[in-house]
């Protein structure tokens, strides 16, 4: 069986985020049978048009998102929280590949298997941020891995300084965390 591919889209665009760093982290712990690649490109993804969400009006950066998505076996996305919720670069990045207007290019977030984690600087970490991404993802209707949740509260003393995960307890929760997610795509494949 080949492996599972899997994009990890990190909701922060800051150089040294510590949710871009977790999702790294994934990558090198190699869980075996999924195949992470890391998104880059979120910060070039315009403000949502409602006017220009069309398959031969979208931006090509927007079109290639969506592709990948729908080509992805599954999601990883790391949220970081502002405000107490889900930062708009992420949130209009899921606006523009949560629809289907012409009804015939289908949705790419239905029934995606998804798995949310997040890390913040403070004691209640990414709680509230991926709260708000899990009620958009009910909207979506994507399917989303419940549990373990994964809350990197007080994250700056997570990372050493190269931005490599050290806690063990946060290596631990990650692994079971991936391991859900591979379950959750497995389980929802046709049999034989």
């Amino acid at each position: 069986m080949t492996d599972l591919k899997i994009l990890a889209i990190s909701g922060s665009l800051r150089a040294n985020s510590h949710n871009t760093a977790l999702l790294h982290a994934a990558r090198k712990l190699d869980p075996g049978g999924l195949e992470i690649e890391v998104y880059d490109r979120l910060r070039e993804i315009p403000p949502y048009d409602f006017d220009l969400d069309t398959p031969g009006a979208r931006p090509a950066v927007v079109q290639e998102l969506r592709d990948r998505i729908t080509a992805a076996d599954g999601l990883l996305i790391a949220t970081p929280e502002f405000n107490y919720s889900v930062p708009g670069v992420l949130k209009n990045a899921i606006d523009w590949v949560s629809t289907d207007w012409t009804k015939s290019e289908g949705l790419p977030l239905q029934r995606k298997p998804t798995a949310i984690l997040g890390a913040a600087p403070t004691n209640f970490g990414s709680v509230r941020a991926q709260l708000a991404l899990r009620q958009v993802f009910v909207w979506t209707h994507t399917d989303v891995v419940v549990k373990p949740e994964v809350i990197v509260f007080r994250s700056h003393e997570r990372f050493d300084d190269a931005g490599n995960l050290v806690d063990e307890g946060t290596v631990a929760l990650l692994q079971d965390l991936l391991g859900a997610l591979k379950h959750k795509i497995t389980a929802a494949r046709p049999q034989g």
